[in-house]
């Protein structure tokens, strides 16, 4: 049996502000700061050790990882990042107050947007100042992989090469493994993990900061799951 720990980063300044926030680098709030040091300490009682780390390319989750494995003594293990396990990519409502949004388009269509597996936001040009493009931790990506906006399916889509190419690897040589990233990354990956249909997904929330366990049978396939409380 093994155990895969996920983890979304703790609370940042657009989840205090209510805005959403896709690729917008941002940093964490203080209570995110703290939610970071908890679920480090949380870990650390509960027994849990790892040998590799997984994050995205964005502060939220770097930062988070930092301080989660700060807590437990762990500073030591490699931490491999990837924009691939960032959040979805929000296009055109990066920036802006959830319930502003919700005012000028209405609560069903900013539902959609957010939950929808298939609906994606009204997308950026690539001459917005918010196009990854413009941003040097970007250089190495095509530009037919730079979003200009995405839906939770094309999320899933990224991700999973990832999945398959170096987390199943260190999965399939019993390394303990954490990733620590975002919420619709980290549901794309529940989703193909647990086999979810998009109806099941849509009602799919995530905490900040809140260890999610997995434990796996010799195939990767999930026999239970459950947070860490």
């Amino acid at each position: 049996m093994q155990k895969l720990v996920l983890l979304r980063h703790g609370e940042s300044i657009y989840n205090l502000e209510n805005r959403f926030t896709g690729w917008t680098d941002v940093d964490l709030s203080e209570e995110g700061f703290r939610q970071a040091e908890q679920a480090g300490q949380l870990l650390l009682r509960n027994g849990f050790t790892f040998d590799v780390g997984f994050t995205s390319v964005l502060k939220r989750s770097i930062k988070t990882m930092h301080i989660v494995l700060d807590q437990m003594d762990h500073l030591w293990i490699p931490v491999k990042k990837s924009w691939r396990l960032n959040e979805r990519f929000y296009g055109a409502l990066q920036g802006l107050n959830k319930q502003e949004t919700i005012d000028r388009y209405g609560e069903e269509q900013v539902h959609k947007w957010r939950r929808d597996p298939h609906e994606s936001p009204p997308p950026i040009t690539d001459q917005d100042e918010r196009f990854p493009g413009h941003y040097l931790r970007y250089d190495d990506l095509t530009y037919r992989e730079l979003p200009l906006t995405e839906n939770l399916s094309e999320t899933m889509t990224r991700a999973l090469p990832f999945w398959h190419e170096r987390i199943v690897p260190a999965l399939r040589s019993d390394q303990k493994v954490i990733i620590c990233a975002h919420g619709n990354s980290l549901r794309a990956l529940i989703q193909y993990i647990e086999n979810l249909s998009d109806e099941e997904v849509t009602r799919l929330d995530i905490p900040t900061a809140k260890p999610w366990v997995y434990e796996l049978d010799d195939r990767l396939n999930s026999t239970k799951h459950y947070y860490i409380e």
